[in-house]
């Protein structure tokens, strides 16, 4: 029997889940499996994976052929580095201990770089958002300065109105004097 490792597809429409199993060649995407050896989220940043490294490993060493997304998802997980390893133990090029720190340090160097993206995503959205404040602190300054304007205006045409009330005022009381003292 051919074996596969392939995606099963779960969740809603537009926001798909997928299993990674292990399943024959011949069965539908979506229908009878061996193994299910773990799960893949696309729907975060960076894509969820859960992985059953071991089973992963021992179905490609016993030859399951991957399809493309997965054979992606195994080499980023290690699967395949473990595989090569294994095999230069096998031909004897070095010993197991050596072969386990040297995927030690491979997945060591890759969580720094999961580490480096996180805190560049991290300092990005910072960044943005105070781009954004200073943006509506510069907007807010506008309004402001147009307000006061208009505040000002309205202060010089109520003084203006006050200043030409007061004159109308004026000339009439000294008219109403000016007969009385006659």
């Amino acid at each position: 029997m051919a074996t596969k490792i392939r995606l099963q597809r779960h969740g809603r429409k537009g926001y798909a889940f997928y299993s990674i199993v292990i399943a024959d060649v011949r069965a539908p995407r979506d229908g009878k499996f061996t193994e299910k050896i773990g799960t893949y989220n696309p729907n975060t940043n960076p894509a969820t994976v859960d992985l059953k490294f071991d089973r992963a490993l021992y179905w490609v060493e016993v030859g399951a052929q991957p399809t493309d997304t997965v054979r992606n998802i195994l080499s980023k997980e290690g699967v395949y580095m473990m595989k090569h390893l294994r095999g230069g133990v096998k031909k004897g090029a070095f010993d197991e201990a050596t072969a386990q720190a040297k995927f030690e340090a491979w997945k060591s160097d890759k969580q720094k770089g999961l580490e480096a993206f996180e805190a560049k995503k991290a300092a990005d959205k910072k960044a943005a958002a105070e781009a954004r404040l200073q943006a509506e602190k510069k907007v807010n300054e506008e309004i402001a300065k147009k307000v006061a304007e208009k505040k000002a205006a309205a202060a010089a045409a109520k003084a203006e109105a006050e200043a030409a009330e007061n004159a109308a005022d004026a000339p009439a009381e000294e008219t109403t004097e000016t007969p009385a003292e006659a």
